[in-house]
């Protein structure tokens, strides 16, 4: 790799660097980010951005006239649709439909696998939010946008830096490193290190950041409340033994559920969790 830069501050500079070459946040997409603190935001509200976004507001009623609701009626009014969702189960539906545009207009080096990198972070965005459904986790309400976000940083490493990224991807895939431990060995830094950093850039709540930041590092529990870190960590790998994988799919020592959440620290049994991932994946996948 003659030429590359190798310095983890450069490095890390280069990638920040290129979020600002990803196309610009949508306005209902601005409005959901300025509102993750707070429920400061109204049916109402939403469902007026999401009728003035064409391509938007019908993604939305595939959605709800998908088996996922099992409506008997078809519903075609975007207000209608709104009701019946429900407003966490909105937020997260049109934050998914909204993120997975701008990653598609993004600019990505070739043979970057945009789809996979998609449904990735859906299906542990998902994931996490399932999790924090069911466990005393710190800002439960984060775990969805945690999961959806917490690759972003190897989006802006792929584009940002494509041949130290080359050399990464060779480690991961040809060698079977820790794709982590292969970004450490090339550039001195991990993915999640930037992904932090880039949704500190977009304000977004700091129990966000941090459980991005430390997917890959231990956190130790307070107050009895689980570090959304751990449920981040926990879904992206359920998510890949569920065939939501970026590159290759993880072993198969490594793919059972019951060994990840117990290797994670989460004491639950993975059926019924499983069963309603599965129902609430299965629709979205279509839109990817």
């Amino acid at each position: 790799m003659s030429g590359t830069v190798t310095d983890p501050v450069v490095c890390r500079q280069k990638a920040l660097r290129s979020l600002g070459d990803l196309p610009p946040f949508s306005p209902i997409l601005n409005k959901l980010m300025a509102t993750l603190a707070s429920d400061d935001v109204s049916f109402g509200q939403l469902a007026e951005l999401i009728e003035k976004d064409t391509v938007l507001a019908g993604n939305v009623l595939r959605l709800v006239n998908s088996a996922l609701y099992g409506r008997r009626g078809t519903i075609s009014s975007v207000r209608h649709a709104v009701s019946l969702i429900g407003l966490a189960k909105l937020r997260n539906t049109v934050m998914t439909l909204s993120v997975s545009r701008l990653w598609a207009y993004s600019r990505s080096p070739k043979g970057w696998p945009a789809a996979r990198f998609n449904l990735h972070g859906v299906a542990t965005a998902v994931m996490t939010d399932l999790l924090a459904q069911r466990l005393p986790a710190e800002f439960p309400e984060g775990g969805f946008v945690a999961g959806l976000l917490h690759d972003i940083g190897l989006l802006l490493i792929a584009t940002s830096l494509p041949q130290e990224f080359t050399e990464i991807r060779r480690l991961h895939v040809e060698e079977g490193r820790a794709l982590e431990e292969a970004e450490r060995a090339v550039i001195g830094i991990d993915h999640a290190d930037v992904s932090a950093a880039a949704l500190s850039r977009w304000n977004l709540p700091v129990s966000i950041q941090t459980a991005v930041r430390y997917q890959f590092q231990e956190q130790h529990m307070r107050n009895d409340e689980i570090p959304l870190s751990w449920l981040v960590r926990a879904a992206s790998n359920l998510a890949e033994a569920r065939g939501a994988y970026i590159f290759v799919p993880p072993p198969e020592s490594e793919a059972e559920p019951a060994e990840i959440l117990k290797e994670a620290g989460l004491c639950l049994d993975p059926t019924t969790l499983l069963e309603d991932f599965e129902r609430e994946f299965g629709p979205m996948k279509g839109f990817f």
